[in-house]
């Protein structure tokens, strides 16, 4: 089954609502904080798994494809034409990602946070993918010192310790970082908020069992997403 399609699907339907800019406005954080669990940015996009059949993070606790709605979130974005021609897998998890972000380019306004994580979504898998997928990104992690944060995002018993904001230069270019706000009309603070809170919980559904024993599943699924952004975008690598 697909290990982000939990994540996924629940991040695009907070960036198509309507009411995403007004409920989650950007441009409101003048400082970065360290949180625990999702964090501000990505509890407020995720619900914190309040909403009935919302998402979950906890890695145990996941539904099978069929529930995630993968199928009606599509045929939203593409008004119902290709419903059923996208993959409800893996393999689509790339096209609802790169619909709404294709949408949102064509637009006048800019979204939410909802909008502001489905941007770094990319962001994220591509970090992992350039360090040698899942193993590589992990070893890069614990080698810079955040040995005891990368420990709990593979634990399935306790929360994510998730990054420093302060510290996200450290791990992601400051052009791609200026490029995502200018895209979103979040600031660079919220974009590094996001990234501190959105990485750890990527690594947490990748590893499923608390270990490495998927890695190959996950970094497959992470090259048929930025392919298919790839696609539809044009400029993810």
């Amino acid at each position: 089954m697909s290990l982000l399609g939990n994540l996924v699907s629940q991040v695009a339907r907070s960036a198509m609502n309507p009411d995403d800019a007004q409920r989650n406005p950007v441009n409101q954080r003048t400082e970065t904080q360290q949180t625990g669990g999702l964090g501000d940015i990505l509890g407020s996009v995720l619900g914190g798994g309040s909403q009935a059949g919302g998402y979950s993070p906890q890695q145990n606790s996941r539904q099978a494809d069929n529930g995630f709605g993968l199928d009606d979130i599509i045929g939203g974005l593409t008004g119902g034409s290709q419903r059923g021609g996208m993959s409800s897998g893996a393999g689509g998890l790339g096209d609802i990602l790169g619909s709404v972000l294709g949408g949102q380019r064509t637009n006048s306004g800019f979204g939410g946070k909802g909008m502001l994580v489905a941007a770094l979504m990319p962001m994220v898998l591509s970090w992992i993918k350039r360090n040698g997928g899942l193993s590589g990104a992990l070893s890069k992690i614990t080698g810079m010192g955040y040995e005891g944060q990368a420990r709990s995002w593979m634990s399935n018993n306790e929360a994510n310790d998730n990054l420093d904001p302060n510290e996200i230069n450290r791990l992601f270019d400051e052009n791609e970082i200026q490029q995502v706000a200018a895209h979103t009309g979040a600031n660079e603070t919220e974009v590094r908020q996001g990234l501190a809170e959105l990485l750890p919980e990527v690594m947490n559904q990748l590893t499923p069992n608390g270990n490495l024993d998927n890695e190959s599943e996950a970094n497959e699924e992470i090259d048929q997403i930025i392919s298919q952004l790839s696609s539809r975008l044009g400029n993810f690598k």
